[in-house]
């Protein structure tokens, strides 16, 4: 777990990395990212799930991330982790794309970084 003033996240030189932010109880993912060659090997799921857990840690309750909207494997991978959408940011991107803001519950008291709900 990466430690940082105003955010925590977690990372994998070469490979990928989660930036996130915690405050009020509620958690921000600001970025994840996976190198191509290093993508459906679990990595990103691996990374979320530290994140989720160093949210929980900083009391937070609920998780929000955005995610480009035509971007399927990134909202593959957030849905197979629990995230739902809750919003949308209509020409967020500079290419016009709209963003999906989703959200995810957090239960403090498991660290297994299941898809069921908790951390």
């Amino acid at each position: 777990m990466l430690e940082m003033t105003g955010g925590f996240g977690a990372w994998e030189p070469g490979r990928g990395l989660v930036l996130a932010r915690a405050a009020a109880g509620e958690a921000e993912i600001l970025t994840l990212a996976v190198a191509p060659a290093a993508r459906r090997q679990g990595l990103g799921a691996r990374l979320m799930a530290s994140a989720l857990a160093g949210a929980a840690a900083r009391g937070a309750a609920a998780m929000f991330l955005e995610v480009a909207a035509g971007n399927a494997a990134a909202r593959a991978l957030y849905a197979g982790l629990g995230f739902a959408e809750v919003g949308r940011r209509r020409r967020y991107y500079a290419d016009g794309a709209d963003a999906l803001v989703l959200r995810r519950d957090i239960v403090a008291n498991t660290v297994d970084g299941d898809a069921a709900g908790r951390v």
